[in-house]
């Protein structure tokens, strides 16, 4: 009996939920969208005249901005781990990869309507499909992907060559100037950001997996934010259409 009861337990703890969800990750996400909510409502108000601040200079907005992002894509290193962790699940990251380009696609398309000489050509969304795809091949480097991240995090903050102000290849980062864009994510250094999260998710997969599966939301804010978070990219792309639209009506 104790030993049908161990195998049990062991099964409830690989096996994953029929949608293979982490309520507390849902829950971080939540978070991270309110700080972006936050973020993108001043920007608009800014647009608009309402306020007047540098988004693109001052220490406050530009640390803002490296926070929001870092929490992102930290979790969607934690999220690709967690996500694979008896084996990669093939359908899965095929689906989310269609569902996050086809995004990244209408990003851009929208962009470029809105603002035809800053469109968006690799934000956030064009850096989330490149690694998830990318990330999969790191899914078993544990320690390794620290000290990679943090090397990557350097070498992008710190190298510029011009060779890579060529438009074909400023996807990838170590640009001599910013370009021009309303959202730009290069694989470098934000890549590493993403390897940081895969770290801290097989830290926590082999030390707090039970504990990190069975949490669920006590309360109506836990629950709002876990909700959130389950529809992250539906709500990244209603997000600003909404806010526009409402302060274009009042304003």
């Amino acid at each position: 009996m104790l030993k049908k009861n161990q195998r049990k337990q062991k099964a409830s703890i690989s096996t994953p939920d029929k949608n293979n969800r982490f309520p507390i990750i849902d829950a971080l996400r939540g978070v991270a969208l309110l700080g972006m909510f936050a973020y993108h409502l001043s920007f608009d108000l800014n647009h608009f005249g309402v306020i007047r601040q540098n988004f693109y200079e001052h220490p406050f907005w530009t640390g803002s901005r490296t926070l929001i992002l870092s929490s992102f894509l930290l979790l969607v290193g934690v999220s690709l781990v967690l996500a694979n962790r008896e084996s990669i699940r093939w359908k899965a990251v095929w689906r989310r990869f269609g569902q996050v380009a086809g995004c990244a696609a209408l990003v851009s398309v929208g962009s470029y309507l809105m603002y035809p000489k800053s469109w968006i050509y690799f934000g956030v969304l064009h850096h989330i499909a490149a690694a998830s795809l990318l990330g999969l091949i790191f899914l078993r480097f544990k320690w390794v992907n620290l000290v990679l991240g943090l090397a990557l995090i350097g070498l992008g903050a710190s190298l510029k060559l011009a060779l890579f102000d060529t438009p074909t290849l400023q996807w990838i980062g170590l640009m001599t100037r910013k370009p021009v864009t309303e959202d730009y994510v290069p694989m470098l250094p934000w890549f590493g950001v993403v390897l940081l999260g895969m770290f801290l998710g097989e830290l926590f997969l082999s030390k707090n997996f039970a504990k990190m599966k069975a949490w669920r939301p006590k309360n109506r804010v836990s629950r709002l934010f876990t909700l959130a978070g389950r529809h992250s990219l539906l709500l990244y792309m209603a997000h600003q259409p909404v806010f526009i639209g409402a302060l274009y009506l009042l304003l």
